[in-house]
């Protein structure tokens, strides 16, 4: 068996103290159940393919608008506008 030494914040420290001595486990049984726990929910990287990258965004621009027009109107403050009018 491996040691470890892990940081938590002071109130997660207090509620797992807690749970441990409700169910009368040491605090290490706890994190380790706590472990194998999340193991088995999240699914392993193995049988992924290597360097998978997700896919590239799709361009959904505003409808008539091109890029350089869409990033204008994204930086025009309101009081650019109510200056112009």
């Amino acid at each position: 068996m491996v040691r470890t030494q892990v940081q938590i914040p002071d109130e997660l420290y207090a509620k797992a103290k807690r749970l441990a001595e409700q169910r009368e486990i040491s605090l290490a049984e706890l994190a380790r159940r706590g472990l194998e726990y999340m193991l088995s929910v999240y699914p392993t990287t193995e049988g992924l393919v290597p360097n998978w990258q997700p896919p590239q965004p799709r361009h959904l621009g505003w409808k008539g608008l091109s890029d350089e027009e869409l990033k204008e109107e994204a930086q025009r403050s309101t009081a650019e506008e109510n200056w112009q009018r």
